[in-house]
């Protein structure tokens, strides 16, 4: 199997609820939208909507950080990009990109995601086919620049 680099969501459109009263897409809502492609890509690392089912783990998001760089409307159509930045045993770091069809960026976001045994629950390690799966995802995005926006930070500089 081909694994892409980075990893591309199906088109995803913009919903009438979530537009707010600014006449824009709600900031909750970039947020859906990069959860719906990393759903599609769980898949490539093996954690299917089975996962927890057959074999008692999930995943958990530890944080979260959403750049909004361009507002998106009604109707709009986007794709989400998806590149697993690094991981280890128990966590993986993850950054996405949101991208309109005609080509501009509308967003970036980076999340750093932890592997859980559900009996717990509790951060655990991965067994060692989805370690498997992680490393054949990450050796095929370690081909790819490492993004600008991996890393940001909020801050305001004092004067």
């Amino acid at each position: 199997m081909t694994i892409p680099a980075p990893f591309t969501s199906s088109v995803m459109e913009v919903e009438p609820q979530w537009i707010d009263h600014n006449g824009h897409m709600n900031m909750a809502y970039y947020n859906v939208l990069f959860d719906r492609c990393a759903d599609e890509a769980y898949q490539l690392m093996g954690f299917g909507p089975d996962y927890i089912k057959t074999r008692g783990h999930s995943t958990f998001t530890a944080e979260f950080h959403i750049c909004y760089v361009r507002e998106l409307h009604l109707g709009a159509k986007v794709r989400s990009t998806f590149q697993l930045i690094g991981h280890d045993e128990k966590r993986f770091h993850t950054y996405q990109e949101l991208w309109h069809e005609d080509g501009w960026l509308a967003a970036s976001a980076e999340a750093l995601g932890l592997h859980i045994d559900m009996s717990g629950p509790k951060v655990a390690p991965m067994p060692d086919d989805i370690r498997a799966k992680l490393a054949a995802l990450q050796a095929a995005h370690d081909v790819l620049p490492r993004p600008e926006r991996v890393g940001r930070a909020i801050a305001l500089k004092r004067r």
